[in-house]
C-alpha cells in the first residue's frame, strides 16, 4: 500500500532536490516499495516524461525500469518488522528510455525506498556494438580466406565467393569475370545457397560502374546506382521481391583485375553504408587475390600440359619391320618428366634406316627437362645425317656448348635396318653405358661401343660398332638409372650391371615390351620405394619368323625362330 500523502510531503520538504542532489550529473528518482516516485532530480523529471512526486513509476518509466526496480524493493519478500539482512550488490539494470540506451543503477535503504540512477551510456553501448560488429567481421574475412585459397580451381573460388558474399554483405550476389567478346562468365548465390555457374551475352555498360570495375577502376558508390534500372541478367532467379540497393565492387587480382562482385538487397533490407562499402571492399580484396591466383595456376597448367605433350617420352611400337620398346620413370612422383629420355625417328623411307637415341642430362627436375628438349630437337633436325653418327654428335655439342646452359648429357644412338629376316644395328656411344644384346641361347653380349659425353668437351670422340640381331633377339639400350639404383636388403646396394645381365638372361626370347617391363620390375623391387635417378629404357627387337608345320587344317603350326 502506498504511503499517505501527508507523509510524501513531508519527506519532500525535508529532502528537497534542489537543496541535496539538484545538482547531480545523472539522472536520479527515489522510488518507496510500492512504486510511488517519492522524489526525484530536474535531470530525471527532463528524462522521464510525466514523471512527478506521488505518481507510480509505471506511469512515466519503461517497463523495463519498473520491473527492475520490484525486483530490488523486496526480492526476499520480509516483511515489516524483521531484522534487516545485509543486502548482496545490486546489479545494473540496462534498457531504452527514448532513443537512448541507460544503465540503471539501484541503492536501497532499509525501509525499502531505492534511489535509481540512471547513467547515460549509448555512446558506450554504441562503440561495444561497432567493436563486436568488427570482431564479426575480422572472423569472418580470417575464414573466407581460408576457404577461398584452398582451391585453384577458377570456378569454385567464383563460386565460393558469390556463396560467402550473399550469406555475409547482401542477400543475393553475383560474381563476374573479365572475357573476350560479349559473353560474361558469372557465378551467382542466394542467401548464402549453393552458388550457380553460368555465362551470359550482354553489355556490361547496362551496369553503372560495370564496366570500369572490370577494368580495375574503383567503384562508385552504391547510391548512384538506381535499382530499378538494372538489367534482368544481373538478377539471379531465386531472388524474391524487387531490389531496394545494389553496389558493385571490383575484384583486384595480381597486376590485371580479377573481376567485380555485384551485392543486391531487397526493398525490405536497409540500403548499403558506406562502412559496409568498405567491408565489401575488404572481402573482395581477398577474393579477388584468390580468384587471381586460381586463374594463373590455370594458365600455368595450361602451358604445362602443352610443354609436357612434347617433353614426355613417346609411346614405341613396331617401325619399318623392326619392334621397339621403351619404358621411363622420373625420380620422383610428382615429376613427369626428367633428364632422362628416348626417341625413335623413322626412315624417310622403308628401307631407309631408322634412329632410335637413349639419353641421359645431367641433373633432376625442370632445368634438365628444359635441356632434353632442346637435345631432342637438336637431334631431329640433324636425323638427314644419321648416317655419320660423329657427325652429328660433334653438331649436338657444339649447340650445346653455345647455350647458356652449363649441364652436360650422355647419348647412345642407334642406327636400326632391316635386312631380310636380320636387323642390322649402327651402335655410337658418347659417354654412356654400353647396350647389352640378349641372344636367343640366352647369352647377354655388351657392345663395345664407347665414346665423350656431349656438351662438356670443346672435342668429343666416339666409337660407332655395329652388329646383327637374328629373329627374336633384343638390344637394350639403359641410363645409369637403372644399374646405379640403391636398394636390396640392406637399402645400399647398387642394382649394377651384372644384375642387370642376370635379368636379361631371363628374357631370352621375349619380346621386347616384355624385356622392359621385366627389367623394371626387378629395379623397382630392387629399390624398395627408395629414391632413385630417372630410369629409360629402349628394346630393340628383331621381330621373330613363323614356320607353319601342318597345313591340314587341324594341326597348330609350329613357332620357330
Amino acid at each position: 500500500m502506498a504511503p499517505p500523502k501527508e507523509h510524501i510531503a513531508t519527506r519532500s520538504e525535508q529532502q528537497s532536490p534542489s537543496d541535496l542532489w539538484g545538482t547531480a550529473p545523472y539522472a536520479a528518482v527515489v522510488v518507496d516499495r510500492a512504486g510511488t516516485v517519492i522524489d526525484l532530480n530536474p535531470a530525471a523529471a527532463s528524462l522521464l516524461d510525466g514523471a512527478a512526486r506521488g505518481i507510480a513509476l509505471s506511469e512515466a518509466a519503461p517497463s523495463w525500469l519498473t520491473d527492475a526496480h520490484r525486483e530490488t524493493a523486496d526480492p526476499t519478500g520480509r516483511t515489516a518488522g524483521d531484522d534487516p539482512a545485509p543486502a548482496p550488490p545490486r546489479p545494473a539494470y540496462r534498457g531504452r528510455i527514448g532513443a537512448r540506451s541507460f544503465e540503471a543503477h539501484p541503492a536501497p535503504d532499509p525501509d525499502g525506498d531505492v534511489v535509481w540512477w540512471l547513467v547515460d551510456d549509448t555512446g558506450r553501448q554504441l562503440v561495444e556494438e561497432e567493436l563486436a560488429t568488427e570482431r564479426e567481421r575480422t572472423a569472418f574475412l580470417a575464414e573466407a580466406s581460408n576457404v577461398l585459397l584452398a582451391s585453384l580451381n577458377t570456378d569454385r573460388c567464383m563460386q565460393v565467393t558469390a556463396q560467402l558474399a550473399s550469406q555475409h554483405l547482401a542477400e543475393a550476389a553475383v560474381v563476374i569475370v573479365p572475357a573476350a567478346g560479349r559473353r560474361l562468365p558469372m557465378a551467382y548465390a542466394v542467401g548464402g545457397g549453393t552458388a550457380e555457374r553460368g555465362t551470359v551475352t550482354a553489355d556490361p555498360a547496362e551496369v553503372p560502374g560495370l564496366s570500369e570495375a572490370l577494368q580495375g577502376f574503383p567503384p562508385v558508390p552504391s547510391r548512384w546506382i538506381d535499382p530499378a534500372a538494372l538489367p534482368g541478367w544481373l538478377i539471379p532467379e531465386d531472388f524474391s521481391g524487387t531490389v531496394g540497393s545494389a553496389a558493385v565492387t571490383p575484384l583486384p587480382g595480381h597486376g590485371v583485375p580479377a573481376g567485380v562482385l555485384v551485392l543486391l538487397r531487397g526493398t525490405g533490407a536497409t540500403e548499403f553504408n558506406e562502412s559496409e562499402e568498405v567491408f565489401a571492399r575488404l572481402f573482395a580484396a581477398r577474393a579477388g587475390a584468390a580468384l587471381s591466383a586460381a586463374r594463373l595456376y590455370a594458365e600455368q597448367s595450361d602451358i604445362t600440359r602443352t610443354l609436357m605433350r612434347d617433353l614426355l617420352p613417346p609411346r614405341l611400337n613396331r617401325v619399318n619391320g623392326v619392334e621397339f620398346a621403351g619404358g621411363y620413370q622420373p625420380s620422383a612422383a610428382r615429376d613427369r618428366v626428367g633428364g632422362d629420355f628416348y626417341d625413335v625417328h623413322p626412315g624417310s623411307t622403308p628401307d631407309d634406316a631408322s634412329l632410335a637415341v637413349l639419353g641421359d642430362v645431367c641433373g633432376k627436375g625442370l632445368d634438365a627437362a628444359v635441356l632434353t628438349g632442346k637435345i631432342r630437337n637438336t637431334l631431329q633436325a640433324l636425323t638427314p645425317m644419321a648416317g655419320d653418327h660423329e657427325q652429328m654428335l660433334r653438331l649436338l655439342n657444339g649447340a650445346l656448348l653455345n647455350s647458356h646452359h652449363t649441364r652436360f648429357a650422355t647419348l647412345v644412338l642407334a642406327s636400326v635396318r632391316r635386312e631380310e629376316s636380320r636387323v642390322r644395328l649402327r651402335l655410337t656411344s658418347a659417354g654412356h653405358p654400353a647396350p647389352l644384346v640378349i641372344r636367343n641361347d640366352g647369352r647377354v653380349e655388351e657392345i663395345e661401343t664407347r665414346g665423350t659425353l656431349v656438351g662438356a668437351l670443346p672435342h668429343i670422340e666416339a666409337r660407332t660398332v655395329e652388329t646383327y640381331l637374328r629373329p627374336g633377339e633384343t638390344c637394350l639400350l639403359y641410363t645409369d638409372g637403372v644399374t646405379e639404383a640403391r636398394g636390396g636388403p640392406l637399402g645400399d646396394e647398387l642394382f649394377g650391371e651384372e644384375r642387370l645381365k642376370r635379368a636379361m638372361g631371363e628374357c631370352g626370347g621375349m619380346p621386347g615390351t616384355a624385356v622392359v617391363e621385366h627389367v623394371q620390375m626387378l629395379a623397382s623391387q630392387w629399390l624398395h620405394d627408395g629414391r632413385h635417378d630417372d630410369m629409360a629404357l629402349v628394346a630393340i627387337t628383331a621381330p621373330p619368323t613363323t614356320h607353319l608345320s601342318a597345313v591340314d587344317g587341324h594341326t597348330r603350326g609350329r613357332y620357330t625362330a
